[in-house]
């Protein structure tokens, strides 16, 4: 609630966060009513320490007081107040658990932002600032309240059996802080969410929340999150978005086109710091085991690393317009003012490029055919969240900021999981193989690269079988269009008439623009064919094209031939266009 301070005994909260150079938290989400709070309420200390520290209604002390006055006992006075299970039942000796003696009441979600999105808000102007700020907002918002329709549920009964929407909504106090502990800037919301709800019966009792649906969509909901910043910052101020290589083999993160890539590696220390103590603990590793760390130890040894790193909180209070102020100062010490003050011109400039490179539409067939892809690669077996989690990445990565119609997402998953899925055990599902790789099961030559590359990383292999698998099926596309006989392995693809101008052919060969998620779109299914099976459909097209040209020269007789050339080489009779001879066909 004071950041990364520490607040002294009796200090009252809100000098606290005045000198920490930190805004008072407020109240947000659907489920304040039912007590009596607004979002955007300041979230005191005295509400924050009763509903998120003892689970009781953040206004107990009024409603208690009531009570006794009324002539209840102090005891149910007390009860009355507690939102669900109290929490002197966790600290019974008579609970079996011992895990469930330390009661939990809040889960705290963490929104932040790219690194090039913290350096144009520290370094930038006062207006992009607020306006950066303002997207966070808005993502942040956008992701909870997805996180309240979608994901929230409660649960009741012997071992959570019961589970159910919450009825309301959730109740969350957000908490924004401006730095990291290396003093570097760090826009970044804590979101706590209290584990009480109301459950959907009509009576108005309160329990907890599924905390294993809520852990379990944290990665889906950090896509949403970041698909919706993007969009905002590129709406307001028309930047747009690439990919950068953090570390070899692992997902690139898309970052705002343009800005110095020498300034992540000033806002981000920490990775260096890091990225310094990794060496001897992976030594230690192989003497221990007699091998290098796999990826998941890798992961494990990086967790280490940052843990012995990490630096002790700043105790100095500092207000955020000083330390905007030493961060510019730092930041043109160390690249010059020309990097610092132009940032702004050169992202849009970078934007006009991108936006002049990349097409920002979706194929939700090809889509849905790399998604499915990616994640049978990754993971083996799936299940549906894992699907939405890179259907968000895959639309964040083709849009680059460009909008995106509601439920898009939701359509490419839907697509995938009929057309590329087949069940896995009773919870699980994996990739149907003879979906994506129709044809192939023998040579393999679309799977080699998922098993050949042991000593490539899981998403480098991922990937590659998504390209192969794209140029695939747009070349079962191009076939297709040359009226190929239907096989019986088939994939559906958007319908549409023949393409006949240069711009349909165009359009055609991508799949169809597809612009709004919300158009219906009528499907039709065509043929698996290899590229060679598609070559001899041509050659026999282009056959029988010179076979009726030569059948109509031999009906009209004989014409005269011009003299011949000196030269022992002829080129090619090409048919002079006409309004009986195709223009446009294969020659």
């Amino acid at each position: 609630m004071v950041g990364d301070g520490h607040r002294p005994a009796r200090k009252p909260l809100r000098d606290a966060q005045d000198e920490a150079g930190v805004p008072p938290g407020f109240w947000t989400g659907r489920g304040l009513a039912a007590l009596g709070l607004a979002a955007g309420d300041v979230v005191t200390e005295r509400q924050a320490e009763l509903l998120l520290g003892e689970g009781r209604h953040p206004d107990a002390d009024r409603i208690e007081r009531e009570l006794l006055d009324a002539g209840r006992s102090p005891a149910k006075a007390r009860r009355a107040t507690v939102l669900g299970r109290p929490i002197e039942h966790n600290k019974s000796p008579r609970t079996e658990n011992a895990k469930e003696r330390s009661p939990w009441l809040a889960m705290d979600l963490t929104f932040r932002a790219p690194s090039t999105v913290q350096i144009a808000w520290a370094l930038l102007d006062d207006r992009i600032r607020r306006v950066l700020e303002l997207c966070q907002d808005i993502a942040r918002d956008k992701t909870l309240a997805w996180m309240e329709e979608s994901v929230a549920e409660i649960r009741w009964g012997s071992g959570g059996k019961h589970r159910r929407p919450v009825r309301d909504g959730l109740i969350v106090a957000v908490f924004r802080h401006y730095e990291s502990r290396a003093e570097k800037p760090l826009l970044h919301d804590h979101a706590v969410v209290s584990i009480r709800a109301r459950r959907p019966d009509g009576t108005g009792t309160w329990g907890n929340w599924s905390a294993d649906s809520m852990l379990t969509h944290i990665v889906v909901a950090d896509t949403l999150f970041t698909l919706h910043f993007m969009e905002e910052v590129s709406a307001r101020l028309g930047w747009a978005w690439e990919p950068r290589e953090v570390t070899p083999g692992r997902r690139p993160v898309l970052e705002i086109a343009g800005i110095d890539q020498r300034l992540i590696g000033w806002q981000s220390t920490r990775r260096q710091q890091i990225a310094d103590a990794l060496p001897v603990l992976i030594a230690d590793y192989e003497e221990a085991h007699g091998h290098q760390p796999g990826e998941r130890a890798a992961k494990a040894l990086d967790r280490q690393a940052a843990d012995r790193t990490r630096p002790p909180k700043r105790k100095v209070p500092r207000s955020l317009s000083e330390l905007r102020e030493g961060w510019r100062q730092s930041a043109i010490r160390a690249f010059g003012a020309c990097t610092v003050y132009r940032m702004a011109e050169k992202a849009r400039a970078a934007a006009v490029a991108v936006w002049a490179r990349v097409r920002p539409v979706v194929d939700i067939p090809l889509a849905a055919v790399a998604t499915a892809a990616v994640v049978y690669v990754m993971r083996g077996a799936f299940k549906r969240h894992h699907l939405l989690a890179e259907a968000r990445r895959h639309l964040a990565h083709i849009l680059r900021g460009r909008p995106h119609e509601p439920g898009l997402d939701e359509q490419i998953v839907q697509t995938a999981v009929d057309g590329y899925t087949r069940p896995a055990g009773r919870t699980m599902m994996t990739a149907d193989l003879r979906a994506l790789y129709p044809n192939d099961l023998e040579d393999q030559a679309v799977i080699r690269p998922l098993t050949r590359a042991r000593s490539a990383s899981r998403y480098e292999k991922a990937r590659l079988a998504a390209g192969a698998l794209t140029a695939r099926v747009n070349a079962v596309r191009r076939s297709h269009r040359i009226g190929f006989r239907s096989l019986p392995h088939t994939v559906a693809v958007p319908a549409g008439p023949p393409p006949r101008s240069r711009r349909d052919r165009g359009e055609a060969r991508t799949g169809g623009a597809i612009r709004t998620a919300g158009r219906d779109h009528q499907e039709q299914t065509t043929d698996i064919a290899t590229v060679e099976e598609a070559r001899r459909a041509i050659e026999a097209a282009a056959a029988k094209l010179r076979d009726g040209i030569r059948e109509r020269a031999v009906a009209r007789g004989p014409r005269p031939q011009p003299a011949p050339a000196a030269s022992t080489q002829q080129s090619a009779v090409q048919p002079r266009p006409g309004p009986h001879t195709p223009t446009g066909g294969v020659t």
